[in-house]
């Protein structure tokens, strides 16, 4: 878990150290969903090997708002700044469009890079974006895109810093010409390809055929277009990354209406306390032990 002393951030070799192992064993990387500094100690707590920031889950849980491109740049980054400062895990980050044009990308790559995430997706949807499995999505021209990757990977200080290009041209474009996007991406420098909102493992099949040669994100988007598959159907596709976006959001909200409706009906929590993560286990799990050290030693 992060230390509050001396900590340095995992950086991108990890994660890409991550990612080759799971082509070379065929076993996806798996990245649990999280909008908060709280989630990424959860999910190391719980064994997992990276965490991936969503953009969904981040502007619900900083607006209460769908993710239709309300948050800009300064406050993605810096909702990545938390996140990674909590963990010692690597972080792949949702940098939506890039917040503009091919120079708009190049900021974006820095202030990413300087937050200390380990990769990031870009994606090639108009402004505003939405999120990948709602209706009406617009993409910009083939050409536009490649352009932004290319300055995503001109523009990183780091060589291992993990360049996700995902395209949405699925919906409006068809299935051929998100594969052809996704080449072309591949062609300009993205390590790894997220063809979004797929429909059918027909789609999902015809994908990893066409761009096997190239490590690919498969989204588990919790009740979205996308089938859901088990771990083993996706590892034997060849996919080499799962993302679940906003399992943890969709858990967490579930939890509080839960809590808060047994709160309406009796008026206190009392009942409800024993269903509660324990004070004394919460505080550990945010640090207060290493906190306590610190006091102590610097008295």
């Amino acid at each position: 878990m992060a230390d509050l002393l001396r900590r340095r951030p995992p950086g991108p070799a990890a994660l890409r150290a991550k990612l080759d192992q799971a082509r070379s064993t065929g076993e996806p990387l798996v990245l649990p969903g999280v909008y908060d500094a709280l989630g990424a100690r959860l999910v190391e707590r719980a064994g997992f090997d990276a965490v991936y920031m969503t953009g969904f889950g981040a502007t619900a849980s900083l607006l209460g708002r769908p993710d239709v491109g309300l948050l800009g740049l300064t406050e993605m980054v810096d909702n990545a700044r938390r996140i990674v400062a909590a963990t010692d895990l690597p972080v792949l980050a949702d940098a939506d469009t890039g917040y503009g044009n091919q120079i708009n990308v190049i900021r974006t790559v820095q202030e990413y890079e300087r937050a200390g995430v380990a990769g990031i997706h870009l994606e090639d949807q108009i402004l505003p974006k939405k999120c990948g499995h709602l209706d009406n999505k617009e993409v910009v021209d083939i050409e536009t895109m490649v352009g932004k990757v290319r300055a995503a990977v001109a523009a990183r200080t780091d060589p291992d810093l993990v360049i996700v290009a995902r395209t949405d041209s699925r919906a409006s474009h068809g299935l051929d010409d998100a594969i052809e996007r996704a080449r072309r991406c591949a062609d300009a420098g993205a390590d790894v390809l997220f063809v979004e909102a797929l429909e059918g493992t027909d789609e999902l099949a015809r994908v990893a055929a066409d761009l096997a040669d190239v490590p690919l994100l498969f989204n588990w988007a919790e009740g979205g277009k996308t089938p859901p598959l088990s771990y083993a159907e996706v590892a034997d596709l060849g996919f080499a990354v799962i993302i679940m976006p906003i399992g943890t959001l969709l858990a967490a909200t579930a939890a509080m209406q839960q809590f808060l409706a047994r709160l309406k009906a009796d008026g206190t929590p009392a009942a409800f306390v024993d269903e509660l993560v324990p004070f004394g286990a919460f505080t550990e799990l945010i640090g207060l032990p290493e906190i306590e050290d610190l006091e102590r030693r610097f008295a």
